[in-house]
């Protein structure tokens, strides 16, 4: 079973040497299957890995009982492992979510932590490394997810939503399933906690658990749990290839308008422009392929956007039958944009509501390394070996000691809390009285594109960088960010 398991995990290039592992353990088979082979793989190739535990708060003692089973594993096998406790019902109260939803945000929240605490470590001299984060479904998992996001009417992507890694998210185990995980661990001899909560049909996922997949099992065909395995695997190549398809159809549509925002000089430009962003699609876009449409129309939400979810194939047919209707009929969609019928196709755009700009809702997970495309331009990322070249002094060029990174950067506008850091000593000062001192015009701080890990600011693009992100002679890796569009000069 490990050996199917190390296959996997390099064929899908998971882990690589010095990568950091948040392995998310519940004290369920499938949890502790995954950490025995991580520590069995260890053994191969060195890297780190840190055991997270979630207590939800909702079994009282059993969850307490598969904490202290948790606990004990990871002494017993020298791994180092931190409990996260959460109220999950008052939680789910207070986001207005169910339960299931509440606990996995509260996952989330639990994952991000540890990778903020690691993070600063990551700063130590000679301290390098990737941060994974390892989840333990497994082929049962997926199949369910599978038949459920089918009977909710998901698409293509719902049938490949689980797959084997997803940015930081590794799922080492996803080519196992649950018979084999259970005779893994009773060959070693491993105890495992059973989650009662998994025994009961109150949630749908237990009942395509308990009713459905044996039955498809039994009655259907004995593989059927690997042939929705593979047919997910298919299922994301056909994912991936609309996509990237749908993406270029829709570029062909852009269109820019710049607008200037102040004839004064500010930022140290001698003029300053934002480029609003829409899509007009003409005649031609509507004579592509019906799937081609929908991937390209679904890629125009995302890059205007930032977001895919709350998207459906309902909006779709929205912007699809505005175009056989006379100019000026429009229709609202999520998240502020708009769709309105022009004298020469379909505009997609951002609405300003209330005279407030939406970008200062959106944000864009930086592609690292890669190119992100958004509404404020593009902006190109590449990480490489710092050999004390000459650090480019340019307006749109930046580098960042990346060891010193914490989190998941984005590109987006300012939001209250924001900060930077401004001295070597540690110096904070807020991003609007920054902007106040450089004399940068009311009118204007809403629209200047930021580059940030959560509150703190990176950098103002077309400005200054956070201090404690510079190149240093101890830099080992350097992250270099290229912008290109919202902001120029003449």
């Amino acid at each position: 079973m490990y050996e199917k398991v190390r296959g996997y995990i390099r064929e899908n290039q998971m882990l690589t040497q010095g990568d950091t592992v948040l392995a998310g353990v519940s004290g369920g088979a499938d949890s502790l299957a995954m950490l025995a082979m991580l520590a069995e793989y260890k053994k191969e190739i060195k890297f780190d890995i840190h055991v997270i535990h979630v207590n939800h708060g909702i079994r009282g003692e059993e969850a307490d009982g598969d904490q202290r089973l948790v606990e004990e594993i990871c002494r017993e096998w020298e791994i180092p492992c931190d409990v996260y406790r959460y109220d999950v019902p008052s939680l789910a109260l207070k986001w207005k979510v169910g339960t299931e939803e509440a606990g996995r945000m509260a996952r989330k929240k639990a994952f991000e932590e540890e990778g903020r605490k690691l993070g600063k470590l990551s700063g130590e001299a000679g301290k390098e490394h990737g941060l994974k984060i390892a989840l333990a479904h497994n082929r049962n998992d997926l199949a369910e997810t599978m038949l459920h996001n089918l009977c909710r009417g998901s698409g293509l992507r719902g049938l490949c939503s689980m797959r084997p890694v997803n940015g930081k998210i590794i799922r080492p185990v996803l080519c196992l399933d649950r018979k084999e995980i259970e005779h893994y661990l009773k060959e070693r001899g491993i105890s495992y906690a059973v989650d009662s909560s998994n025994l009961e049909d109150a949630y749908t996922r237990n009942r395509i658990r308990h009713k459905i997949l044996p039955l498809l099992e039994t009655d259907v065909n004995p593989q059927a749990i690997a042939h929705m395995a593979e047919t997910a695997r298919v299922a994301a190549q056909a994912e991936e290839y609309l996509t990237r398809k749908g993406r270029e159809l829709a570029e062909k549509y852009l269109c820019r308008e710049a607008v200037l925002l102040s004839e004064k000089e500010s930022f140290n430009l001698k003029k300053s422009f934002s480029l609003e962003e829409s899509f007009l699609l003409g005649e031609s876009f509507f004579e592509a392929e019906p799937i081609l449409i929908s991937y390209g129309v679904m890629e125009i939400f995302f890059r205007l956007s930032g977001k895919r979810k709350d998207f459906t194939a309902f909006h779709i047919r929205q912007v699809q039958s505005l175009f056989g209707m006379q100019t000026g009929k429009r229709t609202e969609l999520p998240y502020g944009l708009m769709a309105k019928r022009e004298y020469g196709g379909v505009r997609i755009y951002r609405m300003p509501p209330d005279g407030h700009k939406t970008e200062q809702e959106a944000e864009w997970e930086i592609i690292i390394p890669g190119t992100t495309v958004c509404s404020f331009g593009e902006l190109s990322a590449k990480i490489f070996s710092y050999q004390k070249e000459k650090i480019p002094q340019k307006k749109y060029t930046k580098w960042f000691d990346y060891d010193k990174i914490e989190g998941n950067l984005t590109v987006r506008t300012r939001r209250t809390g924001d900060f930077l850091i401004v001295n070597q000593d540690g110096g904070h000062k807020k991003l609007n009285r920054y902007m106040i001192d450089e004399k940068i015009p009311r009118e204007e701080r809403d629209h200047i594109p930021l580059v940030a890990a959560d509150s703190q600011v990176l950098w103002m693009i077309g400005g200054r960088i956070n201090e404690r992100y510079k190149i240093t002679p101890g830099t080992r890796r350097v992250l270099e960010l290229k912008y290109q569009g919202g902001y120029y000069h003449e």
